[in-house]
């Protein structure tokens, strides 16, 4: 949109009167030369994150006049590096539209588990008619697509129904508490919720592994239960390896581990 490569972005569909924009960070204060930025519209910042279960961190809002909030933003908020705006062409989103935008989104994004929020609180939804219902779910359908095209997977389930109808599910169990199950996806290794992890670790686990599990014990991704630790949502691992080793508390190689129901290695498969 402005000739560079990390520069702005502008995203349309046909027989669509939505309108998508990526804007870096440090490309905010140069959007007044856009009009349609001070029209009404949803918005959501991303940020980088140090959690290793989780892809990013991300802010999801509204405002009548985006352009306006986002400044706004700058200086209020400080973990994020680009905004994805979603506005009308013809500016005919109301205060009620944006308000039932912004919580869908919301629970969307909660749902899928990739992205920490940083909403403070969970965005209160509005009542709106059936036929405006329709209009924004048809909205919502099309900021999935853009947002998945710009390279945000927010909305995205970590374990689609394509690849649970298509991929083997993978077991780990041992003696000492580990009962998991998992499956190998193009983004890595995703272990299933409610899998069960090994609480204690051995002596020679490494402390890039302590921290992992720390971390998701922090943020009860893994939970006590009994002996073991449960896991309370399908979480996505770099690789095979790092998820096997989390499970069983001890470095472990995944390939090997990793077997189906009839004892075949990942490896073999």
């Amino acid at each position: 949109m402005d000739g560079q490569s990390e520069g702005q972005i502008s995203c349309e569909l046909s027989n669509w009167t939505g309108k998508a924009y990526r804007i870096p960070r440090s490309h905010i204060r140069q959007c007044g030369n856009k009009p349609d930025l001070n029209n009404a519209g949803v918005y959501i910042l991303f940020g980088k994150s140090d959690d290793p279960g989780k892809e990013g961190r991300a802010y999801i809002g509204e405002a009548d006049g985006v352009r306006q909030r986002l400044e706004q933003h700058l200086t209020q908020k400080d973990f994020w590096n680009d905004a994805i705006v979603f506005i009308s062409k013809d500016n005919n989103l109301n205060k009620a539209h944006i308000k039932y935008l912004e919580s869908k989104l919301y629970e969307i994004a909660c749902e899928a588990g990739r992205y920490k929020l940083e909403n403070s609180n969970k965005p209160t939804r509005s009542t709106i008619s059936e036929p405006d219902m329709a209009e924004m779910e048809e909205f919502i359908a099309n900021i999935k697509l853009l947002i998945g095209t710009l390279g945000f997977k927010i909305f995205e389930p970590l374990v689609s129904q394509h690849n649970a109808a298509h991929q083997e599910i993978l077991f780990i169990r041992t003696s000492r508490g580990a009962d998991a199950q998992g499956i190998s996806t193009p983004e890595g290794f995703v272990v299933l919720k409610n899998s069960l992890i090994a609480a204690e670790t051995t002596c020679s686990y490494t402390e890039n592994y302590k921290r992992i599990r720390e971390t998701m014990c922090t943020n009860n991704t893994l939970v006590a239960e009994g002996k073991a630790l449960r896991l309370t949502k399908d979480t996505l691992f770099s690789s095979p390896s790092t998820a096997a080793s989390v499970i069983m508390g001890r470095c472990a190689n995944g390939l090997t581990e990793w077997k189906t129901k009839d004892g075949r290695i990942l490896k073999a498969l």
